[in-house]
């Protein structure tokens, strides 16, 4: 075989490596809504959570927008007003309609939508298929991007669909065959230590990361400790029974402020009736077991236990320094509970992936180096770089095959939504 036959058959492979992993991506979004009824598909609660028929067809939007437009020849759009309807914050590309009204549209219909991301499948298959070389490697470079961010839709629409039924009396679960979460004992927790000095942290540049993991740098900590599982229901009930959402001198002034406009008494979905703690979940309401993650917790709650049991947060280096050399395993979407479990017994650091996506005490910032990319992808990480604070480790709603240890995740201090919960630390 010569070189020229050689990088053909190697091309014509990663076409069939691409197709198959868009068609598989792309097929479990419509199978993470098949549980829905229609009405399911529309309603939004919160300007956070957006329907689950806008994630279907924003995602496609994006493949619409950022490939076919740009590398299929004669690619026609689907609807002329589409792009309005579910550009999400691209500037660049045009405007868009407000975020908080995406539950105002009874139309386009769920079925609409359906056709919409058929006739994108089949474009994008078209150009999977017939792409000149000279493009190609721009083409991988934004299908991995595609792929990755309708994973992040994917498990958005998990958490949306959760606040948007828990709005509704009658309590609905998302799924009722969930299978029930594993019980037991949580473990002691205890205590790993790690050394000061210099240590890399950010992507290391041997799979697909986002812009924001990048570039790999050098950072300087002091010695510090790792809570070796996560902070549990049952602990976070001590602080609740010890005044923990009446006591100001244990929160932020932000946090405190956010706690009385909100009427915050507890994590978002616990519930106690007669007497008893429940909690809502992807299969409806539960008895809350103690022994559990805690989940659904906002920075400013985080960081009032944190100071409440004498501990602290994480910095997202010390978290990645944990996190270095540990196998992407846990309680992971693919694990199929849609919840957090009980830890597992052993040694070393647990729960370091799945299960809640953990604090950090970091502010969402730019890595030193850092430059946003040109052109309106350039937007999708870097503008948000203000205001948030950084997140890690993945939740029992993400991907396995999306998380990694150099992962960001970033919300605004006060949302509580995600899947979010707490791993202490401490100085050394």
């Amino acid at each position: 075989m010569t070189a020229s036959q050689a990088a053909t058959t190697r091309r014509e492979d990663a076409r069939v490596f691409w197709a198959d992993a868009y068609l598989a991506v792309r097929q479990r979004s419509k199978a993470l809504c098949a549980p829905l009824a229609a009405e399911d598909y529309v309603i939004q609660t919160a300007p956070e959570a957006s329907p689950a028929k806008w994630h279907l067809a924003h995602v496609s939007w994006f493949f619409e927008t950022f490939l076919l437009r740009d590398y299929l020849a004669g690619y026609r759009d689907f609807h002329p007003r589409f792009g309005y309807l579910f550009n999400s914050y691209y500037e660049q590309v045009g405007e868009f309609h407000p975020r908080a009204h995406r539950g105002f549209l009874s139309r386009p219909s769920v079925e609409e939508i359906l056709r919409y991301r058929a006739h994108v499948d089949e474009a994008m298959l078209k150009l999977m298929q017939g792409a000149g070389g000279a493009v190609w490697p721009e083409i991988e470079k934004r299908l991995a991007i595609g792929l990755n961010h309708e994973q992040q839709h994917q498990e958005l629409l998990l958490t949306d669909l959760k606040l948007n039924l828990y709005a509704n009396p009658l309590r609905p679960a998302y799924r009722d065959d969930l299978p029930a979460v594993p019980g037991g004992l949580a473990p002691d927790l205890g205590w790993q230590s790690f050394p000061g000095g210099v240590h890399e942290m950010g992507a290391r540049g041997d799979g697909f990361a986002y812009d924001n993991e990048m570039p790999r740098h050098r950072s300087y900590v002091e010695p510090f400790h790792l809570a070796t599982r996560l902070v549990t229901n049952g602990e976070y009930l001590g602080f609740i029974d010890d005044g923990g959402y009446v006591n100001p001198a244990l929160w932020l002034a932000d946090g405190w402020a956010t706690l009385k406009r909100l009427g915050w008494s507890g994590p978002l979905y616990w519930e106690r009736v007669d007497g008893v703690w429940q909690q809502y979940t992807l299969g409806g309401v539960r008895r809350l077991d103690p022994e559990q993650p805690l989940c659904h917790v906002s920075y400013y709650e985080a960081e009032a236990y944190a100071t409440w049991a004498g501990k602290r947060l994480p910095t997202e280096v010390e978290w990645e320094i944990g996190a270095a050399g540990l196998p992407v395993r846990g309680n992971l979407r693919d694990a199929g509970h849609f919840h957090p479990v009980v830890a597992p017994t052993g040694g070393g650091l647990l729960q370091m992936f799945g299960d809640v996506w953990e604090h950090t005490g970091s502010a969402y910032l730019p890595y030193p180096g850092f430059r946003t990319a040109p052109g309106a992808l350039g937007e999708y990480n870097g503008k948000f770089m203000c205001g948030q604070m950084v997140l890690r480790g993945g939740s029992c709603v993400t991907p396995a095959d999306h998380i990694r240890a150099s992962y960001r995740n970033f919300f605004y201090p006060h949302e509580r939504w995600q899947f979010q919960g707490i791993r202490l630390a401490d100085d050394a």
